[in-house]
């Protein structure tokens, strides 16, 4: 369990720091958070009007994202604001 916990922690920090080298400023200070599991990738950003820029960014990073050290396959983006 805790190796779990570990994987995904180092999984999380992975794609916060790629997605900060790869988006531009203002849009990565709206990200709250990142979660990759089973090849998809799910990216939280702070409000619904932030999500529709990311979604844009992120399309635009499909060649990026499936040659990173973890490919995925599919990417999402959900609103969490921060607390």
């Amino acid at each position: 369990m805790l190796s779990q916990i570990g994987d995904q922690t180092a999984r999380q920090a992975y794609w916060r720091s790629w997605l900060s080298e790869q988006l531009p400023h203002e849009l990565d200070a709206h990200l709250t958070g990142a979660v990759e599991r089973d090849g998809s990738l799910t990216v939280f950003v702070d409000s619904a009007a932030w999500a529709a820029r990311l979604r844009f960014a992120l399309t635009d990073l499909s060649p990026e994202l499936e040659r990173s050290e973890r490919p995925v396959r599919a990417v999402t983006v959900r609103v969490l604001p921060r607390r």
